[in-house]
């Protein structure tokens, strides 16, 4: 069998000393994970963060950076590689609805997201904002879009 990874983006989103995180519900439990999703057949890597942004959020993403690319094993064994992005969020679209199994988005400290512990998604959460104010900003031309 052919190892394949799940391959997802992020949104580390920062303002005023606070992150934007969206508080979701999985499998009975509350959860808090930056705005993020798998990358779909046929679009780019910005382009899913833009999309994965929007459809948690209900708010327009502006991709300026790479925070970082992170490899983790999750505890049944799957593995993810996940690219973090930051970058600016307009306000809230109030008109549209958020994901399916999205309560809400909350903007919290990073004190704040180190209390949550287990109700963290992954560690991947802590560590690209931890990255992100530590200053691990690379251009958006290190991707290539090959077809």
């Amino acid at each position: 069998m052919r190892f394949q990874p799940h391959v997802t983006v992020a949104a580390v989103i920062e303002r005023e000393g606070r992150f934007l995180l969206v508080r979701e519900r999985i499998d009975g439990h509350v959860k808090y994970n930056q705005p993020a999703g798998h990358l779909e057949d046929g679009e780019s890597l910005v382009e899913a963060v833009i999309r994965e942004t929007l459809e948690e959020t209900a708010r327009h993403f502006t991709p300026i950076a790479l925070v970082g690319i992170y490899r983790w094993v999750n505890p049944v064994g799957e593995t993810f590689l996940r690219v973090a992005f930051s970058g600016t969020a307009g306000e809230r679209d109030v008109s549209r609805a958020l994901d399916d199994g999205i309560e809400d988005t909350e903007w919290l400290s990073p004190d704040a997201l180190r209390t949550l512990g287990e109700r963290l998604r992954s560690p991947l959460v802590l560590r690209a904002v931890a990255d992100h104010g530590a200053g691990h900003r690379y251009p958006l031309a290190l991707l290539r879009e090959l077809d």
